[in-house]
């Protein structure tokens, strides 16, 4: 009888046993290679109405400001008022030297009686036509420089007002800075700069909500008064003027203030907070929305937060599903699975 050696058959049997343990083996690697899809939960884009507020910073500042100075320099006789002084409207507030008043007084006394004997002379025929205008323009010319000097020797505020500044002391000379500042204070303005897209929603009288931080949460009320017509081409905005009452005079010009305007309500998107990643190395924002069993990278333009929501000024239409749940470590790409 024929006999095999073990040594050549146990190669055999070994190859086969080899070659259907590595069929095995193949089937249980691809079933475990395969990717894992991650697990996420969206939510579908609705529409609602949203009020459209914008917060400006700006600074209060007074209604007027008025500089007390005399038409022509001069040494301070008296100055009537101290900083801080509540002054009424033509209330005297500084005096200056008279002695150049008494002057063009006497100067004017003098000319007024020349001017009568001339007129006595041209009725007889004395002098000419001539002679008497010379008489009489210098009568005037004397007659209005001694008007200035009343208004140079004697001044008065124009406005009701605070005393803000005061530059001088009675005996010195005033030359350059005005002697005192004046400030009416109520109301009070403060002038916001405002994106070019409101420029049409601003209107005189539209309501405002004006807050200082040196008085706290308190909330004071205002109106537009003036708006400023045209756009600053570097920048992109325009100034608004708002008018804030003040009758108990406790808003202060240079107080840090907040501005608060509505522009009425549009219709946007509305986003859970935890939907929306900050990309690193800058503050772009963005989301993922689930297309067709994959996470698709999408970059959004954030509004007001509203409680735990931000509102979405661009990037989403109404229908996207976002992955709010599940986002974190995914990339554009990826293969998820929406659970409930």
């Amino acid at each position: 009888m024929r006999q095999y050696s073990l040594l050549k058959i146990t190669p055999l049997v070994a190859a086969a046993l080899l070659a259907s343990c590595g069929g095995g083996d193949r089937s249980q690697s691809t079933e475990s290679d395969a990717p894992q899809k991650s697990k996420v939960r969206v939510e579908e884009v609705r529409l609602v109405p949203v009020d459209q507020v914008s917060t400006f910073t700006a600074t209060v500042e007074a209604d007027q400001v008025n500089n007390i100075a005399p038409a022509m320099g001069g040494r301070i006789r008296e100055i009537k008022v101290d900083v801080g002084a509540r002054v009424k409207r033509g209330q005297v507030v500084a005096t200056m030297d008279g002695s150049t008043l008494s002057q063009q007084q006497t100067q004017v006394a003098t000319l007024q009686r020349d001017y009568e004997r001339y007129q006595e002379l041209y009725e007889v025929g004395g002098i000419s036509k001539q002679q008497l205008d010379q008489a009489k323009t210098q009568l005037d010319v004397a007659e209005y420089a001694l008007g200035n000097l009343n208004e140079n020797t004697t001044l008065v505020a124009p406005i009701n007002g605070l005393v803000t500044a005061r530059n001088y002391d009675p005996g010195d000379v005033a030359t350059q800075l005005p002697i005192l500042t004046i400030e009416s204070i109520n109301p009070v303005k403060v002038k916001v700069n405002v994106s070019e897209s409101y420029y049409s929603m601003v209107t005189i009288g539209m309501p405002v909500e004006v807050q200082v931080d040196a008085l706290g949460s308190e909330t004071f009320q205002g109106k537009v008064s003036l708006i400023h017509p045209t756009i600053d081409p570097v920048s992109h905005t325009f100034t608004v003027e708002i008018t804030v009452p003040n009758n108990d005079q406790r808003l202060r010009p240079g107080m840090f203030a907040r501005v608060r305007m509505n522009f009425g309500t549009n219709e946007r998107p509305l986003l859970a907070d935890r939907a929306v990643l900050k990309q690193v190395g800058s503050n772009d924002r963005y989301v993922f929305l689930e297309k067709d069993g994959k996470a698709v990278y999408t970059l959004v333009e954030l509004g007001v937060r509203l409680d735990d929501k931000y509102e979405i000024l661009s990037g989403l239409k109404a229908g996207d599903k976002v992955i709010v749940h599940g986002n974190t470590g995914l990339i554009d790409g990826s293969e998820v699975e929406v659970v409930q």
